[in-house]
């Protein structure tokens, strides 16, 4: 159950935080999409990769990333810790995008062959779209409870 409940949670989360991160990135006129930048990251550093493997690459470890995230919050929400409410969604959003932040940052740090782009712009809209995810990830965790709370007293 808890596997169902990380995936449900990790997945809905993630995959709205990249859809706000596109939008984003058609407003503002450049590329802020998470799993692309990864993707452009791994082809720097193993230039063996083709475009479309570098991409999936990217796109794994966004998904795997947003997986690790919804494995603490369903940790948290299933020992009572925190409830999967609105606001603490907010607050936990919060939290972790000031730590993609920070994780971004010394990545792109580290990297020897960082992408050109407008790092402030790229690290400011990294929190509202970890405030996305963290909502969408606590919709998807409650839709599952719920789902499997009928099923079972059916």
């Amino acid at each position: 159950m808890k596997t169902k409940e990380i995936l449900a949670g990790g997945i809905t989360g993630t995959t709205f935080m990249t859809l706000f991160s596109y939008l984003i990135s058609l407003a503002d006129g450049e590329n802020f999409s998470e799993p692309e930048r990864l993707g452009q990251l791994a082809g720097r550093l193993i230039p063996k990769l083709d475009k479309q493997q570098s991409q999936a690459l990217g796109w794994l470890g966004h998904y795997g990333v947003g997986l690790l995230f919804a494995l603490v919050y369903v940790e948290l929400w299933r020992r009572g810790k925190l409830k999967p409410d609105l606001k603490t969604n907010l607050w936990l959003g919060g939290l972790s995008g000031l730590l993609a932040v920070v994780v971004w940052k010394a990545t792109f740090k580290m990297h020897p062959l960082p992408p050109s782009l407008s790092f402030n712009k790229y690290y400011l809209q990294l929190v509202p779209a970890h405030l996305v995810f963290a909502v969408f990830a606590g919709i998807g965790y409650q839709i599952l409870k719920r789902t499997n709370h009928v099923t079972d007293h059916q």
